[in-house]
């Protein structure tokens, strides 16, 4: 990367996401690489709360950057960035999911009572697991077996920390089904788990180092040559 495109993205990177996408429009291709590394931890957790495969997270992230890149024009700044990209990841992780037919069937019309499902492998004993390393992996393998409407949701306000107006916007959902989900979500996934990692919650499902590379190589390479 030349000198002077090194201190462009530099002096952009204190920009707000909208700013950051109306240079973009306007021709700076490159800056594109700003959203990229802003989300690409958030859109894996999404891709992977709903497809599960961590390599099909990677294919639904890659997918869902390509195809918000073609529609910025679009964009018209009526709800947040943040909030849109999500809205497109969700939406080509679960259309990724129906080609598939990989879909969880779950028919909750008409349970007004609790939910609960018992996980089909059963974690260790949260007093054995004394480091965080063993409890966050605990921590990943219970989530990944909750119904995909409840690990989405979980995966959004508990991991992602996005407020419960965000997550119905991304996930189209009204605020009291998110409610609703989370609640019976955080029920399901052991209440114990949470309260044992607590705030550590946000060093599970880490999209780092030569993956997240990976996925802002190939996401360029894709924007820069449409006719490839």
């Amino acid at each position: 990367m030349a000198t002077a495109d090194i201190l462009v993205k530099a002096r952009v990177e204190g920009c707000t996401d909208e700013e950051v996408v109306d240079r973009v429009r306007a021709g700076e291709t490159a800056l594109y690489e700003i959203i990229l590394r802003r989300y690409n931890q958030r859109l894996y957790r999404v891709a992977r709360a709903i497809v599960k495969d961590h390599s099909e997270a990677e294919d639904v992230m890659q997918a869902a950057y390509v195809l918000a890149y073609e529609k910025l024009h679009q964009f018209e700044g009526r709800s947040a960035f943040a909030a849109w990209l999500t809205k497109i990841t969700v939406h080509e992780a679960l259309g990724r999911l129906r080609r598939n037919k990989k879909l969880d069937q779950l028919d909750c019309s008409g349970d007004d009572g609790e939910f609960f499902v018992e996980p089909a492998t059963k974690s260790p004993d949260p007093e054995a697991a004394t480091s965080q390393a063993e409890m966050t992996r605990i921590l990943e393998e219970t989530l990944l077996t909750l119904p995909e409407q409840y690990r989405t949701v979980l995966m959004l306000r508990d991991i992602e920390e996005m407020n419960t107006a965000e997550t119905a916007e991304a996930l189209e959902l009204s605020e009291d089904n998110v409610k609703v989900r989370l609640h019976r979500g955080r029920a399901l996934l052991r209440r114990e788990i949470f309260e044992r990692v607590g705030a550590k919650t946000k060093n599970a499902f880490p999209f780092m180092g030569e993956r997240c590379d990976r996925v802002v190589r190939n996401v360029l390479r894709a924007v820069s040559n449409p006719a490839d």
